[in-house]
């Protein structure tokens, strides 16, 4: 087995062995953990519905995003107008067509948004001839506040990376030996 099938071996092997306990989904939240600590570890979330519309909404660091939705017909409401209130704070929505969401990005109702409590909202959605008023609670934990993108274990891929490497080199300072020695 010649060098580089062996480093190849325990790269691919540690890289296993990191990968595996604490593994992390594309929002941060624990893959390996129960289902109660990943959703308190999730970015929060909101949910609402009256007769005409059903309203979903995430916020993350830097947008409070809101998808809507027809309820009796599932349709996608595109192109509304959307405002929400908090607190004595009013915003606008601005659509997205790329990608069929609303989105808030007021800089001071996200900061209010951002520390932990139950935040009661109302939104008020026109739709072409169609108007409603939708209320719901964002539920932000402690723990729980949302962060900006997604971080990645640099620390723990340097670990892997550096004793990958010491295996390798030890693994050729043992054939140099056995070579030196005649021994096969």
């Amino acid at each position: 087995m010649n060098l580089f099938n062996i480093v190849l071996f325990y790269i691919v092997a540690m890289s296993a062995a990191f990968a595996a306990p604490g593994a992390h989904g594309p929002n941060g939240e624990h893959l390996d953990a129960p289902a109660e600590q990943a959703s308190s570890t999730a970015r929060p979330r909101l949910e609402t519905f009256t007769e005409s519309f059903e309203l979903v909404g995430h916020l993350t660091g830097d947008e409070l995003t809101v998808v809507i939705d027809r309820y009796e017909t599932n349709e996608p409401v595109v192109n509304g107008r959307l405002e929400v209130e908090f607190n004595g704070l009013k915003a606008p929505a601005k659509f997205h067509a790329d990608h069929g969401d609303y989105a808030f990005d007021d800089k001071q109702l996200l900061a209010a948004l951002a520390k932990p409590g139950n935040h009661a909202l109302i939104f008020t959605l026109t739709a072409g001839n169609d108007s409603d008023l939708l209320e719901a609670t964002l539920v932000v934990k402690a723990g729980n506040a949302p962060h900006g993108a997604p971080h990645f274990p640099w620390a723990w891929a340097a670990a892997a990376a550096i004793a990958a490497l010491l295996v390798g080199l030890a693994t050729v300072q043992l054939r140099r030996r056995k070579t030196s020695t005649g021994k096969q």
